[in-house]
């Protein structure tokens, strides 16, 4: 277990004046942390004021760049050799963020996974099939991609930092960078709380940014988990449609020709997008 003065503790926070005074108080009250940092994301509440009496650490935005950001503002001040981030909003008990730290030291990333069922139905289902995209991208079963509870090696995620977006999917990013780029990941089971207010994520609005961030990350780790079923698709949509125009108009078409080109070309685009996946990480500390 890493030792609670090496663990920094990060709390992005963005209008959560009701509920951050109470989530310092009771991080603080559960080891001797190197330090509490909450990121106040440009609120025009009092959650900055309220964090601050409260015993944490803050900095704070101008205005709202997002979760992502805040997290980017807190790797680049943070002063431990780990970091364990705790949504702001109080969802995550000072008892499972002791469960998430314990882990540190011998695993470079800890997430703390909840249980589908804590979610409403929507949501749950959403998050169902982030996950098994997820694990089928990464080769690896991932149980929750989107918590917010989660442990790190400071060093490590300074080294992924620029792959990190300014909105909601950093906890996508860093559970796929982490996994791909080789490093030991592991998840720890723990009951989220209800959440003071409302959740700043819409389904409809935020699920095809996620998608679109698990396809960005796997094409830079692993190319060929996407290029390769593309190819194949393709060739066998071509095979089939060509056979079944010799059989039944004795020629084979053009749509034939180029779906089985296209699938070539995919192919050979993905060999070489591994290899420049390959060469990003020679010569890696």
């Amino acid at each position: 277990m890493a030792d609670p003065v090496n663990i920094s503790i990060v709390i992005p926070a963005y209008h959560e004046a009701d509920i951050i005074g109470q989530v310092v108080i009771a991080l603080a009250g559960s080891a001797p942390w190197r330090e509490i940092l909450v990121i106040d994301d440009g609120s025009t509440d009092d959650t900055g004021a309220i964090a601050e009496s409260a015993g944490a650490r803050v900095l704070r935005h101008p205005y709202n760049k997002g979760n992502g950001a805040a997290i980017k503002t807190a790797i680049r001040h943070a002063s431990g050799e780990y970091v364990l981030i705790v949504d702001g909003d109080g969802q995550h008990r000072p008892s499972d963020a002791m469960r998430v730290a314990e882990q540190l030291g011998q695993f470079d990333l800890v997430v703390g996974a909840r249980t589908l069922g804590q979610a409403s139905r929507t949501r749950g289902a959403g998050n169902a099939v982030l996950n098994r995209l997820a694990s089928y991208l990464s080769g690896r079963a991932i149980p929750d991609l989107t918590s917010g509870l989660r442990g790190a090696r400071l060093t490590i995620l300074r080294e992924f930092i620029h792959l990190l977006p300014n909105g909601f999917s950093t906890p996508t990013t860093t559970t796929l960078a982490f996994l791909k780029a080789g490093y030991n990941v592991t998840f720890v089971p723990i009951e989220a709380q209800p959440r003071v207010g409302h959740s700043k994520i819409n389904l409809s609005r935020d699920g095809m940014s996620f998608v679109l961030i698990l396809l960005r990350v796997i094409t830079i780790f692993s190319p060929l988990r996407i290029f390769l079923p593309v190819s194949l698709a393709s060739f066998a949509l071509g095979t089939a449609y060509a056979i079944f125009t010799i059989i039944t108009e004795r020629h084979i078409t053009n749509s034939s020709v180029l779906l089985i080109t296209l699938a070539v070309v995919v192919f050979l685009v993905g060999l070489v997008s591994e290899q420049i996946s390959a060469l990003r990480f020679e010569g890696r500390s």
